[in-house]
């Protein structure tokens, strides 16, 4: 498989969790310390760790270290490739020539 198809799935595996969507919509409203998402989202430590390692490995989240707290956001370039590849991917395109259906078709 191709580089580019891992990682575009890096970036739609960000999406397929609720755990990721909620941490997500708490990120709408600006950066967030790890320890105010632990609070606000139903999981331990370790898991909230896997989840936003899930989202930060996508580009669509950005971590910054401070202390002992990490702080995360929502990086605006990741939210627009995100949205640009599934734009791309969902692109219904005609091509006159393709003959792929014919075989199906006898």
């Amino acid at each position: 498989m191709s580089q580019a198809y891992s990682e575009n799935a890096k970036i739609f595996k960000a999406f397929c969790d609720e755990t990721r969507l909620m941490v997500l919509e708490l990120l709408q409203s600006g950066e967030k310390c790890a320890c105010v998402l632990l609070e606000r989202v139903t999981v331990g430590q370790s898991t909230l760790s896997h989840h936003m390692k899930v989202l930060v490995d996508s580009g669509v989240v950005v971590a910054r270290k401070e202390g002992k707290w990490t702080y995360y956001s929502i990086r605006v370039q990741g939210s627009e490739n995100a949205s640009r590849l599934l734009r791309e991917l969902t692109a219904v395109t005609i091509d006159a020539n393709d003959n792929s259906n014919a075989r199906c078709n006898k």
